[in-house]
């Protein structure tokens, strides 16, 4: 019976991974003109329906500049799961399973009606003996399997990518994005990564609230933890200025501070996982997929920012070097800088200005598309894989800012961040 469902996902997913390789090729080869936006619109409330890491995979191709077309990036990067949640009965068996059969005991109520459904497991709202409203994250079954399967299909697709477009080794994406996954499925890890946040939020920014986790009532696969009421943070974008700049603020520091304090980041910003609370602070949800960076890589990260902004050519040349880039020439170099502006550019302006300038993102795909087209007759780069939940996390919080039309000056901000401020 489990061999049969490995071989039914490896169907589904593969079916709709191998409708996009052949829809890109066909433009590629033959030149064949397809309305990708009807076709990726498509694609998403299909994928919606999926449980499992499927859809991350999704999420993840989404923020790879030019591994997917604009339009089904656009599209993928709003995906959210639609799936139905598991059912009652079902419910009752996992939950003998983590925590015995007396497991009601545990708790004054239990909610079998899924509040959330998520990719990986979904929440129900429960009442603690002691009176605490808690979300309880229970994980789908057979998780393991399922993750197998789709990365097998994930790998294929990306082949069919490299080979006709070589700007970019993607061979590290599938091997990062498969660490990560593998780690989302242990709840005790997440409590950890959780506990980490919550006490560097305390001391740092006490806006950002994260749940107290139960350990008690957790296990590997069951995460019982603090429920917090808010709305999402879309909800705001018609709110006034001053409040939606505030949450833009927010955001930015949220996010930023324990990657260039701690040398930790939240790798999942899907509007889903935060909510604003009744007293605009912000609820943090979600550590499953949290990256952890060396002070050598974020040494490199803040240097190109130096180099860029000081115009500091042999500066700039160093970090990509510490990063691993070991075909270094004035060309590739050229190429280099003209991506590295684009990405860094509100963070170069010393002024207060929205995160992405108007057509901002017509001229981000523009020049992204040529940055890759060089790349790819220079014979292409094998990128850190760092990058790809960096490059995840800047855009799933940048596109939320973006939203909701938040203006600061990103540079100052930036700067009290990483302790890069001129002399």
């Amino acid at each position: 019976m489990e061999h049969l469902k490995t071989l039914k996902r490896i169907f589904d997913v593969g079916t709709t991974l191998t409708g996009i390789g052949m829809r890109v090729g066909a433009q590629e080869y033959l030149g064949v003109n397809i309305n990708d936006a009807v076709y990726a619109k498509k694609l998403r409330q299909s994928f919606g329906e999926m449980k499992g890491p499927f859809m991350k995979m999704v999420q993840f191709l989404s923020t790879v500049p030019d591994a997917l077309p604009p339009e089904f990036a656009t599209e993928f990067m709003t995906l959210q799961s639609n799936a139905p949640s598991m059912g009652e009965g079902f419910v009752r068996r996992r939950m003998v399973g983590e925590l015995g059969i007396h497991w009601r005991n545990s708790f004054r109520d239990f909610d079998l009606k899924a509040s959330h459904a998520a990719s990986l497991g979904q929440i129900h709202k429960a009442v603690s003996l002691s009176g605490e409203n808690l979300a309880v994250k229970l994980q789908y079954p057979d998780m393991e399997t399922t993750i197998g399967a789709d990365l097998k299909q994930l790998d294929i697709v990306l082949g069919i990518y490299r080979s006709f477009n070589k700007s970019i080794d993607t061979k590290d994406i599938v091997t990062e994005i498969s660490e990560r996954l593998y780690e989302e499925l242990d709840y005790k890890q997440e409590s950890i990564n959780q506990e980490e946040f919550r006490q560097i939020y305390k001391e740092n920014l006490e806006f950002v609230r994260v749940p107290k986790v139960h350990q008690e009532l957790s296990t590997k696969r069951l995460l019982a933890m603090e429920w917090f009421e808010g709305k999402p943070v879309l909800e705001y974008v018609n709110a006034s200025s001053d409040m939606r700049n505030e949450l833009g603020k927010k955001l930015f520091l949220a996010w930023y501070l324990p990657l260039y304090r701690y040398g930790i980041l939240h790798c999942d910003p899907h509007p889903g996982n935060y909510l604003i609370l009744r007293d605009h602070n912000i609820g943090l949800l979600d550590f499953g997929c949290v990256r952890r960076f060396s002070p050598s890589f974020l040494k490199a990260v803040i240097d190109l920012y130096i180099a860029l902004r000081d115009d500091l050519p042999e500066l700039a040349v160093d970090a990509y070097k510490r990063w691993g880039f070991d075909n270094i020439n004035k060309e590739l170099v050229e190429v280099l800088n003209r991506w590295a502006k684009l990405l860094y550019e509100p963070l170069l302006e010393n002024k207060v200005r929205p995160l992405q300038l108007e057509d901002g993102g017509k001229k981000g795909w523009e020049t992204a598309r040529a940055v890759h087209k060089k790349l790819h007759e220079l014979g292409g780069i094998k990128p850190p894989r760092e990058f790809v939940f960096m490059d995840r996390a800047a855009v799933g919080v940048g596109s939320v800012i973006m939203r909701l039309g938040a203006e600061q000056n990103w540079h100052q901000l930036f700067e009290s961040i990483a302790g890069t401020a001129s002399a």
